[in-house]
């Protein structure tokens, strides 16, 4: 593994283009565009204010710049550096802004969600969208940018509607079996919408294309209920996370459930792996080494050093009671992710903050649980390799593949924190970042691949 120099960065602002080849950053009110196999600044733009929000046109062409506080939009253009294009809403107020597919066309939802907004870069024209629901994700498109699906809440009623990005034009419109929804998310080939409704009722709802009801799933009633869910990239599973710490996995023909995965404080299946991280300060004799070289040293030297060890069954998970006075108890499976060939499903559950569960797809059963020293704040699978990088929010980063797990050590002078990562697209690289920083981590690749 190499590592890049630190950057500079604000509010976990840092973007690949989707064609891999520029790294995006924005720092308070400026947005450096670099060459991503150089790192060297190829444009630097200056917004009017602190950016809240950055994201590339689909066609990495164009990069929008969002300042909710001002209710602005700036839009700037990597083949044309002189060009740039304003879209101001005003009084209406600006809480979220996105890319359509099209990479065309920007779409406002304005505070309080009264109405979203799409703008139009070619022909400058305006549509309004009125009703959009304020939930956990309200706004999905189709993989291949075709159509679009929004929340919307209207008359004490939730609805879907189903728009064609081509030319915005309504395809269906329909009310859906929910007391509250929660969201809404397109399956990875665009034949199924999956909607469920808020964490107070389990219900998930499976829609075709022309707003047909295909199927509906509750596991129980009279308790805290849907907290994830996500899609396999073959469109053959439906993983849904609940409050109760499992995953419910359904299948695509018959929509039923095939199994479900525990999160158990006791592991004793013979046939899973329990890697632990076990950290070990090195131990050097301070006399050997000058004051000058301890201080300008002393952040990768003296750091905590951290290896796995495989743990013999059974073991105990350690497990944080969730406060159940508090709204949103930290209880329940949050964050799962498939890898890019189906073959495996990661899983965290929130009341084991310490845990990533990895489950085997093929064979429907725990194949590995990665027990680290600190909370998990971030695991990701490479797009190309059953590989996940995990962080901590120290200066360490995981790997785990089905060779095993490593521990690997971010040599930067001062103190950076790994607080969340994500891969390149060719799966050859991980952006790093901490808190107002980042930096490029280069892993060795198969020669041949």
């Amino acid at each position: 593994m190499n590592f890049s120099e630190v950057f500079k960065h604000s509010n976990q602002l840092c973007r690949v283009s989707p064609d891999g080849k520029y790294l995006a950053t924005c720092v308070s009110y400026r947005l450096v565009v670099r060459d991503v196999s150089t790192l060297q600044i190829l444009q630097l733009y200056t917004c009017l204010d602190q950016i809240s929000q950055m994201e590339w046109s689909s066609d990495s062409l164009f990069i929008l710049c969002a300042m909710y506080k001002r209710g602005l939009v700036q839009v700037w253009s990597l083949e044309q550096p002189d060009w740039h294009c304003k879209i101001d809403e005003g009084s209406a107020g600006l809480v979220c802004s996105y890319w359509s597919p099209d990479g065309r066309h920007i779409l406002n939802t304005t505070e309080f969600h009264l109405r979203v907004t799409v703008w139009s870069l070619c022909t400058k024209s305006v549509s309004y969208i009125k009703y959009p629901k304020a939930c956990q994700k309200g706004v999905d498109f189709s993989r291949d940018g075709r159509y679009m699906a929004l929340a919307e809440r209207r008359d004490c009623k939730d609805y879907i509607s189903l728009f064609v990005c081509e030319d915005w034009q309504l395809l269906r419109h329909f009310e859906t079996e929910t007391q509250d929804l929660g969201g809404v998310e397109w399956s990875p080939n665009g034949c199924v919408l999956a909607v469920w409704d808020s964490c107070l009722e389990y219900k998930v709802l499976l829609y075709s294309l022309d707003g047909r009801l295909l199927s509906t799933y509750s596991a129980y009633e009279w308790s805290l209920g849907v907290k994830s869910i996500a899609w396999s990239p073959s469109s053959q599973f439906l993983a849904i996370g609940s409050y109760d710490e499992k995953v419910r996995i359904l299948n695509h023909v018959t929509w039923k459930k095939i199994t479900e995965f525990d999160h158990p404080a006791t592991i004793s299946n013979s046939k899973a792996v329990v890697y632990k991280e076990v950290e070990k300060r090195p131990v050097l004799a301070n006399d050997d080494l000058s004051i000058h070289q301890q201080l300008t040293m002393g952040s990768t030297l003296f750091s905590t050093q951290s290896k796995y060890e495989i743990c013999p069954l059974p073991v105990q998970v350690p497990v944080v009671k969730p406060d159940s006075d508090r709204a949103n108890p930290k209880i329940g499976v949050s964050t799962m992710a498939f890898s890019p060939d189906n073959r495996y499903l990661s899983t965290k559950n929130d009341n084991m903050p310490n845990s990533v569960w990895v489950w085997d797809m093929q064979k429907l059963r725990l194949l590995a649980v990665l027990e680290q020293v600190g909370p998990v704040r971030c695991f990701q699978w490479d797009p190309r390799r059953p590989r996940l990088a995990l962080c901590t929010g120290n200066a360490k980063v995981y790997l785990w593949s089905p060779a095993g797990c490593v521990s690997v050590q971010v040599p930067v002078e001062g103190h950076f924190q790994v607080m969340s990562l994500s891969w390149h697209c060719s799966g050859d690289s991980l952006i790093l970042l901490g808190k107002d920083q980042l930096c490029l981590c280069y892993l060795e690749t198969e020669v041949g691949k």
